[in-house]
């Protein structure tokens, strides 16, 4: 019996929609505001995914933190938590990658529009990162850790003092300096992945 290859890429898209679980959202909330510290976590306003994997609201806010849940479609576990004021600058670059645009084009159209006054971008904000792993057994996150970026528009290595690398590992730097995402990127140190470059 001859399948055509529109059935198989069907039935292809069919399996790969199968494979992608979307937790709960509740598990979603609670995994997301580990992104930010304990006493705002509460409050946070967190993004998520519905039962369609479509990003959407899970929980509005209360205070000054906004997270982002893990992308089930993604491989690997990682959260965000950034303050409201970036929520523009965020916002545009979520709408420029649905449309299809790349990482370069994303950085291009907010540079020029943080210039023209279009898109607006705090004098100062922060986005924490999170990471870890995920115990399928007791759906708990290990191994957690967290990068900080402290975003300064248009600041340079001259009015900071800080190098464009970091000197040692965990030491701050700035990152696209000059431009409208420059920002201090701090990865601090953990145990664990100091024995994982050993190997």
């Amino acid at each position: 019996m001859k399948i055509s290859l529109t059935t198989v890429l069907f039935l292809l898209s069919l399996t790969a929609c199968s494979q992608q679980k979307i937790p709960a959202a509740d598990w979603q909330i609670k995994t997301a505001v580990l992104a930010v510290e304990e006493e705002y976590r509460e409050g946070a306003k967190v993004y998520g995914y519905d039962a369609n994997g479509e990003f959407t609201v899970l929980r509005e806010g209360t205070n000054q933190y906004i997270c982002l849940a893990d992308n089930p479609a993604k491989e690997g576990f990682e959260t965000a938590g950034y303050h409201k004021d970036l929520e523009m600058f965020m916002a545009r670059g979520r709408e420029l990658k649905a449309q299809g645009k790349g990482a370069k084009e994303i950085f291009d159209i907010r540079e020029e529009e943080v210039k023209n006054g279009s898109l607006k971008m705090p004098e100062r904000a922060t986005l924490n990162v999170f990471n870890g792993n995920l115990n399928e057994q007791t759906n708990e996150i290990e191994d957690q850790r967290i990068r900080y970026v402290v975003y300064i528009p248009f600041a340079t290595p001259e009015s900071t003092g800080l190098p464009v690398k970091p000197r040692a590992q965990g030491h701050p730097w700035i990152m696209n300096p000059g431009t409208h995402r420059a920002h201090i990127m701090i990865t601090p140190t953990y145990p664990k992945n100091n024995e994982d470059e050993k190997k």
